[in-house]
């Protein structure tokens, strides 16, 4: 018998990430290293785990991930989002309490592209009066 595998995507800035989620022995792998390895600043990693943290799965689900595009920052914030939506297509009754913090919201911010006739987005040349 197949063990049952919830897949989701999350996006943040120009990262995207694919993730993955079945039950296990909480296993947590991004990019084919291990969640600590790959994200190193703690910040992030609890950032990642806050979902698993909020519907008490932590540890209880296997979780792979491939993330691309962008930095570490933002990765962490698309593998966030893609588990959160991994987790409500698994179980309808972790979608409240995921919402209630914000979790299955994509943070639409961008960069801001770089206008001609200036330095970068909003920054102008320094105005010489002579």
């Amino acid at each position: 018998m197949a063990v049952k595998v919830f897949e989701a995507t999350g996006r943040r800035k120009t990262s995207v990430a694919r993730v993955r989620i079945g039950l296990g022995t909480g296993r947590k792998i991004i990019n084919g290293r291990s969640l600590a390895e790959y994200l190193s600043r703690e910040a992030l990693i609890k950032m990642v785990e806050k979902p698993l943290e909020i519907t008490e799965t932590s540890g209880k689900l296997d979780i792979i991930c491939k993330a691309e595009g962008g930095g570490l920052s933002g990765q962490a914030s698309a593998i966030r989002l893609g588990l959160a939506r991994a987790l409500v297509k698994m179980d309808e009754s972790y979608k409240k309490p995921l919402k209630k913090e914000g979790f299955l919201t994509r943070d639409p911010r961008m960069v801001e592209r770089k206008k001609y006739g200036l330095v970068k987005a909003r920054k102008r040349f320094q105005y010489s009066k002579r």
